[in-house]
């Protein structure tokens, strides 16, 4: 299965994701992270509906079955799971200082690749901890 990258971002209100399809863009937004997804796939499927009814040329991503995964900036990141994980809990689950951590994630400053790479790495651990846990 080929996996598309969606682009998302946060504002004060609401999460906002697009997409590139060939010579268009997919938009979406969404109260929560599981209504913009469900806005994004509809967005998706009414372009490529659009751009073959136009005969306009779809990337083969889109030939088969396709995925869509979700890529979030650090800073959004960081505030999708404000209220989920403490500054101080995400600092033991990242190595990286609380007050650099909510710096981040207020958008005073931006991480460098690294920091973001270690904050993702830190997320997919945790994740495949939680997913080996039987009760």
């Amino acid at each position: 299965m080929e996996k598309v990258v969606v682009n998302v971002g946060m504002t004060e209100n609401n999460y906002s994701a697009s997409v590139i399809i060939g010579d268009g863009i997919a938009v979406a937004t969404g109260k929560t992270f599981e209504e913009l997804k469900l806005q994004m796939a509809e967005a998706v499927e009414s372009n490529l509906e659009v751009s073959r009814e136009y005969g306009d040329e779809i990337p083969a991503i889109f030939d088969g079955e396709y995925e869509l995964v979700y890529k979030f900036y650090p800073e959004d990141l960081l505030r999708h799971y404000e209220g989920i994980f403490t500054h101080a809990a995400l600092e033991r689950l990242t190595g990286i200082n609380q007050r650099q951590l909510q710096r981040y994630a207020i958008g005073k400053s931006k991480p460098r690749r690294t920091q973001a790479e270690k904050i993702a790495k830190s997320f997919h651990h945790l994740g495949k901890e939680l997913l080996a846990v039987e009760l």
